[in-house]
């Protein structure tokens, strides 16, 4: 089996993958993550008593900017425009944290997976930031890739 690896070049170079010849679709990307802290700092978020601040707020802020910004983080992602751009924050009692979940759509030649994950990323970052002078505990888990939609190699479930 010869695999040609797409991200490099016939040296061995790294190289952008050449989308120019894929037709543009409408392309939708579902990541989420956790993240887990101490029950009183829970309590600490859900009454908005870190404080920093609101940290719902700023880490939705936060994911949103990242998902925009991914294209110059990640040496060869593509830069694309995005159409759609949330992030939700659920407190969790039996998990002793926070949810995160990103939704990310364009209409493009390739897909938005690695900004949904980098919204979930950073909102979790954020959250770590602002409450970490409370509890130095907590963990950030499971950051992943749950739908995609659109493109060649068309609809996927991990969750």
């Amino acid at each position: 089996m010869t695999e040609k690896f797409s991200h490099f070049d016939d040296s061995g170079r790294a190289k952008m993958v050449d989308v120019s010849e894929k037709p543009a679709s409408a392309r939708i990307a579902i990541a989420r993550g956790q993240i887990h802290m101490q029950p009183a700092t829970l309590e600490m978020v859900r009454e908005k008593a870190i404080p920093k601040g609101d940290v719902f707020t700023v880490a939705q802020l936060a994911g949103v900017m990242a998902a925009k910004r991914t294209a110059e983080l990640i040496p060869l992602c593509h830069p694309l425009s995005l159409s759609h751009i949330s992030v939700e924050l659920e407190l969790d009692q039996a998990l002793t944290g926070v949810n995160i979940t990103a939704i990310v759509k364009t209409v493009s030649r390739t897909g938005v997976e690695m900004e949904a994950l980098m919204a979930v990323s950073m909102a979790a970052l954020t959250i770590y930031d602002m409450v970490k002078a409370v509890d130095k505990t907590m963990r950030i888990s499971d950051v992943r890739l749950v739908e995609k939609h659109g493109g060649q190699s068309g609809d996927v479930y991990n969750d």
